[in-house]
């Protein structure tokens, strides 16, 4: 039975949806004012192999995630660029499904935009005005927390404390410093709508509110995101989804932990972090995936080359496997059915291998221990190929589908390691590139720019850094 830790009771509880066999998730998406960096990957991830988890436990998943492509950050980037808030967030929203795909990020079943929901964001801001939780001030319009008997439940702090912390925004013309907007006015230059309370734009948090219940209903399953949308963001959601209807917003909240860069927090507005599509371009995507599964999504984790290059090398490792596999394929192996004492065993260790997958990471998607069963199913058929021949060489195959299955969820080793090159042709490659950088420290750069340019032409891309030249392939041109 899957158990996922709850942040709304604060307890890691058994999983159970509304509806028998259906779960209907619902996850955070980004604000398209620029490209997203690597910290904005761990929640893309994470629940893109939270949802493949629970389709490969028979669940019918529905999926619902926002793109926010109207907000204050969106319109002062395009002043800044000059040209439409509207272009910008086209432009920035197309680059966002182009890198989640490059992630190997399933696309939501509801990709809902913030700008096509603004009736029903109007008609949600209506009802909450009428039954006295929303109120109007000069065009915009608030939520008074105060109305609304359990807020706080989710960040679980009283109203008190919350009233003292660092993020509540301060405006004389409220009537109480918590309360947040749910409708504001807009300046004639800047972009709005028609509204009862005159021409303007949606706060932050309706929206999320609005596109969840439009396309899941009114109690979902499953609300994901990173931590620090707990408060406020999250903790407003609840208040203005429950004072309308009545019933709860969302059963379980789940939340990953943050990506720190050298201890800190990975924000642009701290300049201390790195694209995403960089960082792919130097890594590739399974080894970014693999990154983020190797560590329980709830603990912090720290950005670095190092970390990414030990993630790199146990992707590779599991290729290699599968290169062995596919050369012994081509022997000889017999038939299907183990013959020797080592066969059998390797054989029950093989079909022992789903169970203990799916008993781990049950375990609040526990993506860490998953991987450890995987790596025990690769070492052991190193061992057994070392050990074995003949006939029960066919185990082997068994083994690479076993794992081809147990990494599914995770959106691993799907491939035919792309990302990798066989043991002779990556020797030549590093050779090629030694001789490149002895051409570069000799100052003959027309040459090792042909060298480079030549092997980006058949899939090779090199990247010249401070600490050595790093190679991967291009899939694109394979």
């Amino acid at each position: 039975m899957l158990k996922l830790h709850n942040t709304l009771t604060g307890k890691t509880e058994e999983f159970e949806p509304l509806e028998k066999g259906k779960v209907r998730f619902y996850s955070c998406g980004p604000t398209v004012y620029d490209y997203f960096h690597i910290g904005n990957a761990r929640p893309f991830i994470v629940f893109d192999g939270l949802r493949r988890y629970l389709e490969f436990k028979g669940y019918e998943v529905e999926f619902t995630q926002n793109v926010t492509d109207l907000d204050d950050k969106i319109i002062n980037r395009a002043e800044e660029e000059g040209i439409e808030p509207n272009a910008l967030a086209r432009k920035y929203a197309d680059a966002y499904f182009e890198d989640l795909n490059r992630l190997g990020v399933r696309e939501a079943d509801n990709k809902s935009r913030v700008t096509e929901y603004i009736p029903d964001i109007i008609e949600h801001v209506e009802a909450l005005v009428e039954k006295g939780y929303g109120y109007e001030v000069d065009g915009d319009v608030y939520f008074r927390v105060k109305e609304f008997d359990e807020y706080g439940k989710l960040s679980g702090r009283s109203v008190d404390d919350l009233k003292s912390g660092s993020r509540v925004e301060v405006d004389e013309r409220k009537e109480d410093p918590l309360d947040f907007a749910l409708w504001k006015s807009s300046d004639p230059e800047e972009p709005g709508w028609d509204s009862p309370w005159g021409r303007g734009r949606p706060g932050w948090h309706i929206e999320c509110s609005v596109m969840a219940q439009q396309t899941l209903g009114e109690t979902i399953d499953i609300h994901a995101g990173g931590q620090d949308l707990i408060f406020p963001h999250h903790e407003n959601e609840i208040a203005q989804s429950e004072a309308r209807t009545g019933e709860q917003f969302s059963r379980y909240w789940v939340h990953n932990g943050l990506l720190r860069y050298e201890g800190d927090k990975m924000s642009k507005s701290l300049g201390n972090f790195e694209y995403a599509r960089n960082v792919l371009d130097d890594f590739g995507k399974e080894t970014v995936r693999y990154f983020y599964f190797s560590t329980h999504y709830r603990k912090p984790l720290n950005f670095s080359e190092k970390n990414l290059s030990d993630a790199e090398s146990a992707v590779k490792k599991v290729y290699e496997f599968f290169n062995t596999v596919d050369e012994i394929e081509t022997q000889e192996t017999g038939g299907q059915t183990p013959n020797t004492e080592e066969g059998k065993e390797f054989s029950r260790f093989i079909e022992s291998a789903e169970s203990r997958f799916v008993e781990e990471v049950d375990k609040d998607f526990n993506t860490p221990g998953g991987l450890g069963v995987i790596f025990d199913l690769v070492n052991e058929g190193n061992k057994f190929r070392e050990k074995s021949s003949g006939g029960d060489l066919f185990l082997l195959k068994k083994a690479k589908d076993t794992i081809r299955k147990l990494a599914s969820p995770l959106g691993l080793f799907q491939g035919g390691g792309e990302d990798t090159l066989r043991g002779l042709e990556e020797e030549f490659l590093e050779l090629l590139l030694n001789v490149r950088n002895e051409l570069r420290d000799d100052q003959h750069w027309e040459l090792a720019d042909r060298i480079r340019s030549e092997l980006k032409e058949i899939g090779v891309v090199i990247k010249d850094r401070e600490e050595g030249t790093r190679w991967k392939i291009d899939t694109d041109k394979l």
